[in-house]
């Protein structure tokens, strides 16, 4: 784990980078990166910029940012404002300079873009190759609401929901997108058939983070004996709102590589396919499945 100055109030203190998986050859490393970000974009993307870096320097080939990375406003409404138009904007020049620059790919988190609602967006998870082209895209399908106390949420007030499951062949294997909501959704997974990787960028509430996070992750780690990568928003924002962070990368038998609690950083770990065909090897259980959960459901397979 790298841990970066901190954007949120929460101190900063150094740990020791967990033990990887064992090492049967062909590891590459990933990194998912935590953020607190803010109303304003610029500043957001500059964060952004110094924990790319950070995780490149760490080794890392692919790199994951969190949900909403380059905004986090003061209301709902301020993503409506910023939003994209797929293939134009600020925040999408930045991630693909980036994967670019770098020679990485990047999972740029969650963009808010253009949908045929003006008051809405689509909550898209973008995926770069190392040569800076935009691979592939997943909008966000489940949409959040929680009613509980003083905290009440409802995504769909600003977002419109996707409606297509997609999955990206990369270097690393088999790629499965989601976003944070998504993580309770275990269907949606099934639905993506074997994958070797999941992503999730997330901007859990404290509330339901530390309830709830860690679990989840795992869960669908050793349900699709997957690795699952996490970048999450974790710290308190300007806006007053606090996410719960915990960001990590979970292998598939479900032991967590390394994770960041709270504050700005960057979490690194080896992906081992070696390690996890062994696992699937001993424990088939993904051909011991039964039944159908994709009838019906569009799944888009990326080949770039």
């Amino acid at each position: 784990m790298t841990r970066a100055n901190s954007a949120s109030f929460a101190k900063t203190k150094s740990r020791a980078t967990p033990k990887s998986t064992p090492d049967g050859g062909g590891v590459l490393r990933v990194a998912a990166v935590q953020m607190a970000s803010g109303p304003n974009v610029a500043a957001n993307l500059a964060e952004a910029e110094r924990l790319i870096e950070m995780a490149v320097a760490a080794g890392a080939k692919l790199v994951a940012l969190p949900e909403f990375f380059a905004i986090m406003g003061m209301k709902d409404t301020d993503k409506v404002n910023v939003r994209e138009v797929e293939g134009k904007g600020p925040i999408q020049k930045f991630l693909a300079a980036q994967a670019k620059k770098h020679g990485i790919w990047l999972v740029g988190g969650s963009v808010p873009l253009a949908c045929d609602n003006p008051k809405k967006v689509r909550n898209a998870c973008l995926v770069y190759d190392d040569k800076g082209k935009l691979v592939a895209r997943y909008d966000k399908i489940h949409l959040f609401g929680l009613d509980l106390g003083n905290e009440h949420y409802k995504e769909q007030t600003t977002i419109e929901a996707g409606d297509r499951v997609v999955v990206v062949e990369t270097p690393f294997g088999r790629l499965g997108l989601s976003v944070c909501y998504d993580l309770r959704f275990p269907e949606l997974y099934r639905a993506m058939g074997n994958v070797d990787l999941i992503v999730v960028p997330a901007a859990f509430t404290a509330t339901t983070g530390k309830a709830h996070f860690e679990i989840l992750m795992r869960a669908r780690a050793i349900e699709n004996l997957a690795y699952v990568i996490a970048p999450a928003q974790g710290g308190y924002h300007i806006s007053g709102r606090e996410t719960h962070g915990d960001s990590m990368i979970v292998d598939p038998w479900g032991n967590i590589l390394d994770r960041l609690p709270r504050g700005s950083g960057v979490v690194v770990a080896g992906i081992n396919r070696a390690y996890q065909e062994s696992l699937r090897k001993s424990l088939p259980a993904l051909k011991h499945r039964t039944l159908d959960c994709a009838a019906g459901t569009p799944v888009d397979v990326i080949k770039p």
